[in-house]
């Protein structure tokens, strides 16, 4: 996946009470408070999505643990792959999404957690397929999770939509924001033709790739980074994008609708895992710890709108907050529905297949311009 920028969306929560709640030392499960690193382990320099880790997170970690973050950005998990499989050296955390952790860590690109210095795990909602890729967190952490689905100005696009089909209707010509991912766009023109978005299959690849080729009139951008900004600005009228970029624009314009396709929809998850030989695994393992800390997880969720997969979180604001838990819950880009996630489906290693994507993406990218 590329870069999920987001903007602060949810103006329920006061930055600085949040901090000072996190920085009264990290909360167990059991209501101990516990040390965060300890010696002189006071660096952590951390790989992640670019404009995806609050400020304000880093520098409550900071204040409370004397530790100091070095954040270095990526804006695709191909881009943070290649660099640590060419030896980069000097980063301990990463922020990879689902499938690129099972690939790392079998090829003995990440350490295994010592889940003992990360007791906030607990606080993960259990019913979340994190077992899909990495059965019992040996690998990873969660950090948010989220969905590709239709964003649409209903004020603009008055006929309903409902499949990802819809988008090639030749009204929409010139009208339609696409991300600017190779996975979530074949994957949906898989799912369009009734196929599985990692199928390795050649013919249904190709057959992808030509329904692609058809859709190249109606595109007017690609833009992993804020596609909700050409929705806002009525540069283009609908698109597939992130679920927190639809919650952005949502929250600006209330006309903008999210729309889970009848065909299925792609779901992703992000995590923090530790690169193997890192220097300073005692902080990444508190930085973990402290991420997963309700106050601090819904310090995340308050800048980049995505869903948040902190139960304990969820319930702090259910508990502190009646009217943001219902903005959360009452909209579809952050609380899916039962049919939606009944209907999902999480991207896998498509190994060898990989060089077949990258043609179609490679050809698609070409006939567009982009």
């Amino acid at each position: 996946m590329t870069n999920r920028k987001g903007t602060r969306w949810m103006g329920w929560l006061v930055l600085a009470g949040l901090l000072a709640a996190c920085a009264g030392g990290t909360t167990a499960p059991g209501g101990a408070a516990t040390s965060a690193a300890g010696g002189e382990d006071k660096v952590l320099n951390l790989f992640a999505w670019s404009e995806y880790v609050p400020q304000g997170l880093l520098d409550g970690f900071t204040a409370e643990t004397g530790i100091q973050v070095n954040y270095d950005a990526y804006s695709s998990n191909e881009e943070m792959y290649a660099k640590i499989k060419a030896g980069a050296s000097g980063y301990d955390l990463i922020q990879p999404s689902d499938y690129w952790v099972s690939l790392m860590a079998k090829e003995g690109l990440l350490e295994e957690l010592d889940l003992s210095k990360i007791p906030n795990i607990a606080n993960v909602d259990p019913s979340l397929p994190y077992d899909l890729y990495d059965p019992g967190h040996k690998y990873s952490v969660p950090y948010q999770w989220g969905s590709v689905a239709l964003a649409v100005n209903t004020e603009k696009v008055t006929t309903p939509i409902t499949s990802y089909s819809d988008l090639w209707n030749p009204d929409f010509a010139n009208r339609i924001v696409l991300l600017d991912d190779e996975r979530q766009i074949i994957g949906m023109a898989l799912l369009t033709l009734g196929y599985d978005p990692n199928t390795t299959d050649e013919a249904e690849l190709d057959a992808a790739r030509a329904k692609l080729l058809e859709l190249v009139p109606n595109i007017r951008l690609f833009d992993s980074d804020t596609p909700s900004t050409a929705l806002l600005s009525g540069e283009a009228d609908l698109g597939l994008i992130w679920n927190g970029e639809a919650s952005i624009a949502h929250a600006d314009n209330p006309a903008i609708d999210y729309v889970y396709p009848s065909e299925g929809t792609i779901f992703w998850y992000d995590n923090l895992s530790i690169i193997k030989g890192a220097e300073h695994v005692d902080a990444a393992l508190a930085f973990m710890d402290y991420v997963l800390r309700p106050e601090a997880s819904l310090l995340i969720t308050a800048e980049f709108p995505y869903s948040n997969p902190n139960k304990a979180a969820l319930d702090l604001m259910h508990d502190t907050d009646a009217e943001a838990y219902q903005a959360y819950m009452g909209f579809a880009a952050t609380n899916p529905s039962p049919e939606a996630l009944a209907n999902a489906f999480v991207l896998v290693d498509v190994g060898p297949a990989t060089e077949i994507y990258d043609r179609i993406w490679t050809e698609f990218k070409t006939a567009t311009g982009g």
